[in-house]
């Protein structure tokens, strides 16, 4: 395990190159509490620094909900780390509300000098499902279709195209007839990092939910990561799956970061007993590793530790594989 603390369950992280050290950031929560489906309502994110992203020195906690009363006094859940055009580090979070029970999802951004003390941009929401784009995502909740008003997850990185930022995140299309078919890639831009307009999803369908994307480029192809469970899949998308849906993690490949996406041809990294959750490719040199928590990786118990970084191949056909997982399967 690489990312592991004796007394907390972790799960979702992200990652950050500063000089030459990775910093890494997870969502944690006692161990005191039991019930593992209980860590989602008693979050707070840890921080660990490596230089070899398999060895970790853990810094303790580094940003936790608000005290309220807040629309992020509840949960700050999965984000992401960006140095910004003013020199500063830049989180962006989802957060959630007791006064909502949790169940209405936002965007906040705050900003460090240290990369371990941030400090919130106002009350620190920066962008919701409103404006005139809200239009194309379900914006209000609605129990007997899905089971919270989704928008989360944020990932920021500059776009390639010209100035400003681009943010990706987890949302549910507009008007789709089957739940299972709704989910999307949310989309919003911004000049400087601090002014966000909400635009259309980038991408809607194949499963109910497409959790903890991740955008990054490769050999001149644009991929999107991503994590699904099995019952999250739609009809059509079970039915082309070879042997049948799993819980994992899954990608988007397109030729352009703005798209338009199409779901990748494999899936990526589930199969027993090596699953991850949540997980992260980051480039290590000319390497792509991938890191993500254990959750049940033996159809058990929930574990709750980041797995030993594996290596991510590029096929000649674009398609990405890790070398492990194909000779278990075999």
């Amino acid at each position: 395990m690489v990312i592991a603390i004796k007394d907390k369950f972790i799960w979702d992280s992200w990652y950050v190159h500063d000089g030459d050290l990775w910093h890494g950031y997870f969502l944690q929560a006692p161990r005191s509490i039991g019930d593992p489906d209980l860590r989602h309502w008693n979050v707070t994110y840890g921080h660990a620094t490596s230089r070899d992203l398999t060895n970790w020195t853990h810094l303790g906690t580094t940003f936790a909900p608000t005290e309220g009363p807040a629309w992020d006094d509840l949960t700050t859940w999965t984000g992401s780390v960006v140095r910004g055009d003013d020199d500063l580090w830049h989180l962006y979070y989802t957060g959630t509300s007791k006064a909502e029970n949790g169940l209405y999802q936002r965007i906040g951004h705050a900003t460090s000098t240290d990369l371990h003390n941030w400090s919130r941009i106002g009350d620190g929401k920066i962008l919701d499902l409103d404006g005139p784009n809200a239009v194309h995502y379900e914006v209000s909740m609605d129990a007997s279709v899905w089971h919270d008003r989704a928008m989360r997850d944020p990932w920021v990185m500059r776009d390639p195209d010209g100035d400003g930022w681009l943010m990706y995140f987890t949302a549910r299309s507009r008007g789709i007839a089957e739940p299972n078919a709704g989910g999307c890639i949310g989309f919003a831009t911004s000049p400087d990092g601090y002014d966000w307009t909400l635009q259309p999803p980038v991408f809607t369908g194949g499963y109910g939910q497409l959790e903890v994307p991740q955008v990054f480029e490769y050999g001149g192809q644009w991929y999107c990561l991503f994590c699904t469970a099995a019952e999250h899949f739609s009809i059509e998308q079970a039915a082309k799956t070879a042997g049948g849906p799993v819980t994992g993690n899954h990608y988007l490949i397109a030729d352009n970061p703005r798209g338009p996406w199409r779901i990748g041809p494999d899936f990526l990294d589930g199969a027993l007993p090596c699953r991850r959750y949540a997980a992260r490719i980051v480039r290590d040199g000319d390497r792509l590793l991938i890191l993500g928590f254990a959750d049940r990786p033996d159809g058990g118990d929930f574990v709750g530790h980041v797995m030993d970084p594996e290596e991510v191949i590029v096929g000649q056909d674009g398609h990405l594989n890790i070398p492990s997982q194909q000779q278990a399967a075999e």
